[in-house]
């Protein structure tokens, strides 16, 4: 990259920094931006920049808003005594895509994965537990993927979770491909799922 001007060079390394952009990857599109207008590179850095300093953490949920609580959480309309676990944002977002969804969310954060270090200290489980005891929650769907890490945490949170007498457990429906994630499955494939949910 020695033969790259510096300012290309430190494009290249920030892109190189995102997940699943290589080297070349990075390359086109450092060089498709040196095509654009002016204009729209500045609309480009603004949108990063706003990115940095209008995005916050719902107080609530976990998700990421520019209102403090989120949109879904300030909604009169939605039932609080419902709350949907999710591993993170972009599974949020999958399920709200559906429109089928009526009550609110709780974003972990992750899931637990020994292997990658994550344990349940380490996600918003904590949380959770204090919302449910303050919202007086009836029902809860574990909506976390069908992999390893995700079935691990759906033992952990059942377990955790069965101390609450009166919360139904649910997860989604076994009709999500074994090894996908919620972000990528059609709306048809999750909507069945949130209808198909079943007791733990």
């Amino acid at each position: 990259m020695a033969y790259y001007p510096d300012s290309i060079k430190n494009l290249l390394d920030q892109f190189s920094r995102l997940p699943g952009i290589g080297p070349k990857t990075a390359e086109r599109l450092v060089f498709f931006l040196l095509k654009q207008p002016k204009e729209d590179l500045a609309r480009f850095g603004m949108a990063l920049e706003h990115l940095r300093d209008k995005i916050t953490v719902c107080r609530s949920c976990l998700n990421f808003t520019e209102n403090d609580p989120c949109l879904i959480c300030s909604d009169k309309r939605r039932d609080r005594q419902l709350i949907c676990i999710v591993a993170k944002p972009q599974d949020l977002f999958a399920l709200e895509k559906t429109s089928e969804y009526v009550g609110v969310y709780h974003v972990l954060g992750g899931v637990i994965d020994p292997i990658e270090g994550i344990t349940p200290e380490d996600l918003k489980i904590r949380e959770l537990v204090n919302r449910i005891k303050l919202d007086r929650v009836t029902e809860i769907i574990l909506a976390l993927n069908s992999d390893m890490s995700g079935e691990t945490t759906i033992l952990y949170l059942t377990k955790l979770l069965k101390q609450f007498k009166d919360v139904k457990i649910t997860r989604l429906a076994q009709g999500l491909p074994i090894g996908s994630d919620l972000e990528y499955v059609d709306q048809v494939t999750l909507s069945n799922a949130l209808r198909g949910r079943r007791e733990l």
